[in-house]
């Protein structure tokens, strides 16, 4: 990273902290298709946020003018850094009220970064980046392709670190214009931003996925290869989307924060006790990891009265007749994550056949979802014991005996049998580890299974007695 740029001073705020940042390398037709689904997001959205952009250059700016003439129309306040170009200064969106330039010296590092930060009253995003040296491309030497220019950072829509980094954007540009700094510090301290909803969330993850997959669609670069490269780049960002969605949901709950981590690490010692297949574990660490998304606690939430509908896709055990669930369709958008969508969806069926939202009964219900549904029910009894005098070994016992209640009417008697053993090794000393999920390095998660394998009911069950 360079000396002095804002990347630089966010990472060696976080260096030694217990949070470090996860960074990523990005293509440059990745960062288009995320910018332009964050900047398309305010013109549908009725909050007027703060934004803070860095296009290295004048002429790219230039490309985008237009554009940020209608995001101008719905913004407070808009300050974009550059190096100074021909034109920079006197496109009709710079003469905007609400529009300020700042002209970076070209020996300024701020001018090898792409910065898009967004503060709005309802949400927070922000990418940032930095493009790699001719030295970091190596042996391979600068791409020829435009599109394939790499660059260093991440994105996200953690308020405090969003807050964060426009902080230090500010503080760069006071270098520059201390009076604009003075408005744009004002602007910021104005804003009453609050945590994200779900809802909040939704219509923009939905947006950056959609643009990422129209990413996809319109890459051209010379080889195949390069263009398996770029596409990769684009499915995983796809992937960190929802991730990073199922984490702020985790962190508005301020009763159950670790949920998502907790639920992955016991699905996934589930799993290995149950000796499922690989393919298998993976998706169903996905799931837990997204679990929250929708966990479907809401009947309001179930689509009724005729809305029925059948998909057809690629599902955990069989093709399924049920209501298309509002929060659930958010995953279907990506065909990868279908599987997933449904695993998520048939967590709140019952084995008594009571649940929502098919009613399906028994073993008709995803092994995934039913495995998904006992620890996700399990870790929240272990959460909200915590608190009390209990001992560890009878807060294991008490959550337990709990589920042990719900057998046969909620849940699958064989997996509660399963659970048991579980938590006869957690009474023992069995140490289950918990890891924060790396929204950063996420392809791992996929594979050609996720979105082509298609196992009938009597498969998956091979693995359920």
């Amino acid at each position: 990273m360079l000396e002095g740029s804002i990347l630089q001073k966010l990472e060696a705020a976080h260096r030694h902290s217990k949070r470090p940042i996860q960074y990523g390398v990005y293509y440059k037709n990745t960062l288009v298709s995320l910018c332009h689904a964050l900047e398309d997001h305010i013109l549908t959205d009725d909050s007027t946020p703060l934004v803070i952009t860095a296009f290295q250059q004048g002429k790219w700016y230039l490309q985008e003018a237009e554009r940020y003439a209608d995001i101008a129309k719905k913004s407070g306040q808009i300050a974009i850094m550059a190096s100074l170009d021909t034109g920079f200064a006197e496109h009709p969106t710079s003469q905007l009220p609400n529009v300020n330039l700042v002209g970076l010296d070209s020996t300024d590092p701020v001018a090898e970064e792409w910065h898009l930060i967004i503060l709005a009253p309802g949400y927070t995003a922000m990418v940032i980046c930095q493009e790699l040296s001719v030295a970091d491309y190596g042996s391979s030497g600068v791409p020829a392709s435009d599109v394939e220019r790499k660059f260093y950072g991440l994105w996200t829509f953690e308020p405090e670190l969003v807050k964060e980094t426009a902080e230090l954007a500010i503080s760069h540009i006071g270098e520059y214009n201390p009076e604009l700094a003075q408005k744009l510090k004002a602007h910021k301290q104005a804003i009453q931003s609050r945590l994200a909803t779900p809802e909040d969330l939704s219509a923009v993850v939905s947006r950056v996925v959609e643009y990422l997959q129209t990413g996809q669609v319109n890459i051209s670069v010379p080889t195949a290869t390069r263009h398996q490269a770029l596409d990769g780049n684009l499915v995983s960002n796809e992937i960190q989307a929802f991730l990073r969605m199922a984490q702020i949901i985790d962190a508005t709950d301020t009763t159950n924060p670790m949920a998502a981590a907790q639920v992955v690490a016991l699905a996934e010692t589930m799993g290995q006790l149950l000796d499922i297949p690989a393919w298998q574990m993976k998706r169903l660490r996905l799931a837990a990891l997204l679990h929250r998304i929708d966990p479907l606690q809401r009947v309001e939430s179930v689509l009724s009265g005729g809305t029925s509908t059948r998909y057809q896709e690629d599902a955990p055990t069989c093709a399924l007749s049920c209501p298309l669930v509002p929060g659930a369709q958010v995953l279907r958008t990506m065909p990868q994550l279908r599987a997933i969508a449904q695993i998520i969806t048939h967590q709140t069926e019952y084995w008594d056949g009571t649940g929502e939202p098919a009613r399906l009964v028994g073993d008709e219900i995803p092994l995934e979802s039913r495995i998904l549904a006992l620890v996700a029910d399990f870790q929240w009894r272990l959460n909200h014991k915590e608190m009390s005098q209990l001992s560890r070994e009878e807060i294991f016992a008490q959550a337990l005996e709990e589920c042990r209640q719900l057998q046969s009417y909620r849940f699958d008697p064989k997996l509660v049998d399963t659970l048991a053993l579980l938590v006869m090794g957690l009474q023992q000393g069995l140490d289950v580890p918990v890891m924060t999920p790396k929204a950063s390095t996420s392809m791992w998660l996929l594979n050609s299974r996720l979105d082509s394998e298609s196992k009938t009911s009597e498969q998956i069950r091979t693995y359920d007695k």
